[in-house]
């Protein structure tokens, strides 16, 4: 087959260059993991830092494992972490298309020029034909011999002319080294003899992983490739086909993964939580993106014991050499923190916003005002879930026990709590507003002519208004939220059980 010269030459003049170009290459394999996240997230970051270019690609090569649904995931959950790109599926670009399924001839003609050169041959054995090959003395290793490698051109032609199907396999030197570099792990070498001949195309025609994103990485233009620690095994046959090609090698970046534990690495199967699950549990996502940030990731000099960033503020920070090679422990209870942080940073407004589907959940009634109790949530929240739990007293008081007016530190009993719930509904029911303010005097007001502390007065109408030992808010806030009315039907009702 003779090499179209032509068309390589104008697939070469339609790369951009001249600036950072990165890309995000997700399979459409189901749900967006921590891991998918932080690559999407540092390869942004990467782009956005040097004023470059941010690349989606959608890498569906493995039919068999595609979901329906997840490429829609993929750009649900990219847009809602504000990680904008500027060439992809649904927004085309100058080196398109950008689903590699839509590529296929591309990887074909790229194959057969390696073919051509005598890079690449075309192997015709079945799955049993491949042999084992003893790598190092007394170790023995699957991999495939090359014995296709060595056929004869009239050998070949009788395949082909047999209609024998065949794969596309990488012709690996036998002899010498193979370096490699990348920015987190440093130089790697490795002998050439322990690589196999990998597939490039498989005998559907469509590429392999491994082929297709060499070939989509130099014809998009991409000068830093970002991707997890467990291809660094695979690195240096991406090196031997971009040397093959004669193509310029692009800045490697491999991340350490993230683990659960010190030995388990983060799995959907296990239970680990995905970006969505994340957020249905009750997590921001800025919270979500910063933590997930500075897993495996630190900034430096004077950012260096900073924690808390805007995407902003990442992308003014960020520098790949601050990535770590050790392994990041995912942290729920860290994540907790960063959630609690975001949501008391939020403006009141705004929280309440984020904060009423969740209120909403347990307080359906409508007179109750979702923002005035939002006020009461808002520092003493760490996830959005906790929140049905925590108020849903407002829509209707629980069976409680009377034990709950027993409280030393108030220094309450039953008897106490049923004296101060009798002098506090009269002093309440002849309030000519109903706020926060008269409420709060008219209560301390009575406090003092009782001569008690005002947690022995309020400790009852509390309990009395809530059913609960633990609320957001005291007594004052409470009452006002409830209204006069129902108030007043609570600690009529809280009366009714001390006595």
């Amino acid at each position: 087959m003779a090499v179209d010269k032509a068309f390589f030459d104008e697939m070469e003049a339609r790369i951009p260059k001249g600036k950072v170009r990165t890309r995000f290459a997700p399979s459409p394999t189901g749900y967006m993991h921590v891991g998918n996240l932080r690559t999407a997230l540092y390869t942004w970051l990467i782009a956005r830092h040097a004023g470059g270019t941010f690349i989606l690609r959608i890498e569906d090569t493995d039919q068999g494992r595609l979901v329906e649904d997840a490429t829609d995931v993929i750009y649900k959950t990219m847009a809602e972490c504000g990680l904008n790109h500027d060439e992809g599926p649904d927004m085309g670009g100058p080196v398109g298309p950008y689903i590699q399924s839509e590529r296929r001839d591309l990887y074909g003609k790229y194959a057969e020029l390696l073919v051509e050169k005598g890079f690449a041959y075309r192997c015709f054995c079945g799955k049993d034909d491949a042999a084992e090959e003893n790598v190092a003395e007394g170790v023995s290793i699957h991999k495939y011999d090359g014995r296709c490698s060595r056929l004869s051109q009239e050998e070949i032609q009788a395949n082909l002319d047999a209609g024998k199907p065949f794969v596309i396999r990488q012709k690996i030197p036998r002899e010498g080294k193979t370096t490699f570099h990348d920015v987190t792990f440093g130089d790697i070498t490795v002998d050439n003899d322990t690589l196999d001949d990998q597939v490039l195309i498989k005998s559907d025609g469509l590429p392999t992983y491994n082929f297709a994103n060499v070939v989509d990485d130099h014809l998009m233009g991409i000068t830093h490739v970002v991707r997890g620690s467990e291809y660094l095994s695979s690195a240096p046959k991406y090196n031997l086909l971009y040397e093959a090609f004669g193509w310029e090698i692009p800045t490697y970046v491999h991340c350490s993964p993230v683990m659960r534990d010190a030995h388990n690495k983060m799995s959907k199967r296990h239970g680990d939580p995905s970006y969505e699950d994340l957020i249905a549990q009750g997590y921001l996502t800025t919270a979500v993106l910063n933590y997930v940030a500075l897993l495996g990731w630190a900034p430096k000099g004077d950012l260096s014991e900073q924690e808390i960033f805007s995407l902003d503020q990442l992308v003014e920070a960020f520098d790949i050499a601050g990535i770590s090679k050790s392994p990041a422990i995912f942290d729920l209870a860290k994540l907790d923190y960063f959630n609690a942080t975001y949501l008391r940073a939020l403006a009141p407004e705004d929280f309440s916003r984020v904060a009423e589907p969740y209120i909403r959940q347990s307080v359906k009634n409508p007179s109750i005002d979702a923002a005035a109790i939002a006020a009461l949530l808002q520092a003493r929240c760490e996830k959005l879930t906790e929140i049905p739990e925590k108020v849903d007293f407002f829509d209707g008081l629980p069976d409680y026990d009377v034990e709950f007016y027993v409280n030393k530190k108030s220094k309450t009993d039953k008897d106490i709590s049923k004296a101060m719930l009798s002098a506090a509904i009269p002093v309440l029911e002849a309030l000519p507003v109903w706020d926060t303010d008269p409420i709060h005097d008219a209560l301390i007001d009575l406090a003092a002519k009782l001569e008690v502390k005002n947690a022995t007065l309020m400790w009852p109408v509390r309990i009395a208004a809530a059913g609960k030992l633990v609320t957001p808010g005291g007594a004052v806030e409470i009452c006002r939220i409830l209204g006069r009315d129902e108030t007043l039907r609570r600690l009529n009702h809280g009366l009714s059980l001390l006595g």
